[in-house]
């Protein structure tokens, strides 16, 4: 009801009131009349408390890209065969605050205005593959816990994806040699001093011609 009608009404009950003489009549009249001031009252409160939608908007929270991320570095994990849980010692964390982002390989913790810096935890290429929905993170008051739900049950060797380095290229369109002389370059590289010595021989002797096969003697 418009607050023009209610105001009309009102006054229509009080003018009724006013030369009403039975009791009931009257009693009547008086109520619908309290009934009819507390909707008028309702209404102006209502309207009172209304927010410009200006302000609303200016209310809202803006993603900032240019923000600031201290990396957390002090954190440690354990696993089981279903899942992998991260603890970061981070205090004072808000649950409102924080902003995650899960993919199957790989995953992006911000914590924002912890103690007046932007916190950021992330595993850009994890060891294996994580189901994103199954994903929770869990914000105590001295540390944040992020559970990681494993794609296949099984051990992972480390978070981080890493490369087996001494394992030859399987591509059937590269030369099959070049596999090997990639493994030896990554032998060579961490490898000791006699181990460099004996690889750089065996590939002074391949290209000299004395070995066709630069592991030949390691066969």
């Amino acid at each position: 009801m418009a607050a023009n009608d209610l105001a009309l009404d009102l006054e229509e009950l009080q003018q009724l009131h006013s030369i009403a003489k039975r009791p009931r009549v009257l009693s009547l009249i008086s109520s619908e009349i309290r009934n009819l001031e507390k909707l008028s009252k309702d209404g102006a409160s209502v309207s009172s408390l209304q927010i410009p939608a200006s302000v609303l908007t200016a209310a809202k929270v803006i993603h900032n890209p240019s923000l600031n991320y201290v990396s957390v570095s002090s954190f440690s994990w354990d696993q089981d065969n279903d899942k992998v849980k991260i603890y970061l010692s981070l205090e004072g964390v808000d649950q409102e605050k924080m902003e995650t982002d899960f993919k199957p390989m790989s995953f992006d913790a911000k914590f924002h205005d912890v103690h007046g810096k932007n916190y950021r935890f992330s595993l850009p290429k994890l060891n294996k593959e994580i189901v994103p929905e199954k994903c929770k993170v869990l914000v105590k008051p001295t540390r944040v816990v992020i559970t990681l739900a494993k794609a296949s049950k099984g051990n992972w060797l480390d978070l981080h994806y890493k490369e087996d380095k001494f394992k030859p290229s399987l591509d059937k369109e590269k030369d099959p040699m070049a596999g090997i002389m990639d493994m030896m370059k990554n032998m060579y590289e961490d490898g000791d001093e006699e181990m460099k010595k004996t690889i750089a021989k065996a590939w002074t002797d391949a290209r000299s011609g004395k070995a066709a096969d630069p592991l030949k003697r390691y066969t």
